[in-house]
C-alpha cells in the first residue's frame, strides 16, 4: 500500500498550527522527526546512514523500535518542516520505518 503524503503533510500542517495557538513559536529550531520499525529485526544501519547522508543526526532506540532524526536549526515554518519530513519519511519507508510526528527543541 502506497504511503499517504497528502495525509501525513496536512498532519504536520495541523500540528504546526495547534503550537502556534499554544503560545509563540520561534523562528528556528531543531526538528526531531519520529520512526518506528514495522519489522522485528529492521536494518538500523541502512536507514542511519541514509539519513545522515541527507543531513539528520540520527538516534536509535532498540527497545522502542524507534528513529529519531534529527535537523536544524531551521525556518520553523510548516513548510519547511514539511520539506525535512518529507524527504527523511521517503528515506525511512525503505527501510520498513514508518513516520509518527515531529518535535521540536528551540535553538
Amino acid at each position: 500500500m502506497a504511503h499517504d503524503y497528502a495525509a501525513q503533510k496536512a498532519e504536520t500542517f495541523e500540528t504546526f498550527v495547534e503550537l502556534r495557538k499554544q503560545g509563540g513559536l520561534p523562528d528556528s529550531g531543531i526538528i526531531h522527526f519520529l520512526f518506528y520499525a514495522e519489522d522485528q529485526d529492521p536494518d538500523w544501519a541502512t536507514v542511519e546512514a541514509a539519513l545522515t547522508k541527507l543531513g539528520f543526526t540520527v538516534e536509535r532506540d532498540e527497545e522502542e523500535g524507534m528513529i529519531d532524526a534529527a535537523v536544524g536549526p531551521i525556518a520553523v515554518t510548516p513548510e519547511a518542516i514539511w520539506d525535512h519530513e518529507r524527504r527523511a519519511t521517503e528515506v525511512a519507508l525503505l527501510s520498513d520505518f514508518y513516520p509518527d510526528g515531529w518535535d521540536m527543541l528551540e535553538s
